[in-house]
């Protein structure tokens, strides 16, 4: 086959690689330098987009605790069919309090960097290249962010006088509109907070409070139902908010519409495999949930990562797990999540 390839024509060539997935592309940039550069090739990316052959990709924020540096990883599919978790080489270092929001193909990323003197830049996830963006026109402490409608909603406190606030940050004309005020009562919380959007709304969580923000009518508001668990680490799916519970050992599931909450079925091995673990997250990519966990194995530490397909029964009443595959992603080392991203490539 090496030897074939070489003789077709550039565009031929270009047109079977662009129905291969993705997660073989490293594998063939090392057939040789042409091939490497025609995995990260604009014409290979838009020859994808054009037939339809787009994937969506899990991306991971990883803390390292053992120097403090945050990094960008991508769960990839090896030839023996399991997953892992593989580092995306050459970017600057992430900033510790910092903003992560996934928008098709790229990564944008708000915070203090050390190595570049922006504080907003994106990551094109095809080819692997960092470009800047306008910076805020505020010394902002960003708490949380993300999209509704190519908008990227940042809250935060700003300092001189201390204060929280909202930046909005147009991904279409790469400009940021001017800040806006938060309701009094947002004040002195949402340090440690969470964000999910669901039926483009931002839904916004710390420890003891929840606020819902809607865009379209610039309102703040509350869900005293969504209150009623302190949930952590969220994803949505289908516009249903999904978390793990680690003190009752379930995945819990809020639909904002029916603003019911619910515990997901058929996934009793999974948890109790996850239920003394250090730490657990929940991502999601493609219409799936993503829960990763750690495992120690002698002394060794390990991640491990299981795709769930859910769905709906009993007029959406039910919601039901399947596990499709579960696999240790990265072996070694004592990290974190920081993000998970749903990238499409």
């Amino acid at each position: 086959m090496q030897s074939l390839i070489p003789s077709l024509p550039e565009e031929i060539i270009v047109d079977i690689l662009a129905r291969v997935g993705s997660c073989y592309y490293p594998k063939l940039s090392l057939v040789s330098k042409h091939f490497r550069s025609l995995v990260t090739s604009h014409e290979l990316y838009a020859r994808r987009s054009l037939l339809g052959c787009t994937e969506h990709s899990l991306y991971v924020v990883l803390c390292n605790r053992e120097n403090g540096n945050y990094q960008l990883y991508a769960l990839r599919q090896k030839a023996n069919g399991n997953h892992s978790l593989v580092l995306i080489p050459s970017l600057p270092k992430l900033p510790r309090k910092g903003g992560f929001v996934a928008v098709g193909s790229r990564i944008y990323v708000f915070g203090r960097f050390k190595s570049v003197p922006q504080n907003a830049i994106s990551i094109d996830c095809r080819y692997q290249t960092v470009h800047p963006l306008p910076s805020m026109n505020v010394t902002m402490s960003v708490s949380v962010a993300d999209i509704i409608d190519g908008n990227i909603y940042l809250t935060g406190y700003c300092s001189n006088p201390t204060k929280m606030v909202m930046m909005v940050f147009n991904t279409e004309t790469e400009m940021w509109e001017p800040k806006k005020t938060t309701p009094e009562t947002m004040r002195g919380y949402l340090w440690a907070c969470e964000c999910v959007v669901m039926a483009g709304k931002m839904y916004m969580s710390d420890p003891s409070y929840n606020f819902v923000y809607d865009p379209k009518e610039s309102k703040w508001e509350t869900d005293k139902m969504l209150n009623m668990f302190k949930w952590r680490k969220a994803r949505v799916v289908d516009d249903v908010l999904y978390y793990y519970d680690s003190g009752w050992g379930v995945l819990r599931a809020y639909d904002p519409k029916g603003s019911s909450w619910v515990v997901v079925n058929g996934l009793e091995e999974l948890l109790a495999d996850a239920r003394f673990s250090d730490w657990s997250y929940t991502g999601s990519y493609g219409g799936k949930l993503a829960m990763i966990f750690t495992k120690t194995t002698g002394r060794t530490k390990v991640i491990r990562c299981a795709e769930i397909s859910l769905e709906r029964r009993r007029q959406g009443k039910e919601i039901w797990g399947k596990v499709e595959w579960c696999d240790d992603v990265l072996v070694g080392g004592d990290f974190y999540v920081k993000k998970t991203l749903d990238v499409i490539v």
